[in-house]
């Protein structure tokens, strides 16, 4: 099984943390919380293996924000 790093930002306007995969079209996500946000990220790319195939099977893993 593959993992993959998202890069996370927290948006100095809302507060909000915001997560994207790079390299992965489609799969970013927001949330209130960092472990919201990996649940959400996590989502995205089961969503995305069903519509795009196994290369999207794998782990979504945060390992760091700024």
């Amino acid at each position: 099984m593959k993992t993959f790093t998202a890069v996370i930002e927290r948006c100095p306007e809302t507060g909000l943390y915001v997560g994207y995969v790079p390299g992965s079209p489609g799969a970013h996500s927001q949330a209130e919380t960092l472990d919201e946000l990996n649940r959400n990220l996590q989502e995205v790319f089961d969503m995305l293996c069903e519509d795009e195939g196994p290369d999207y099977a794998g782990e979504v893993e945060i390992a760091d924000y700024h």
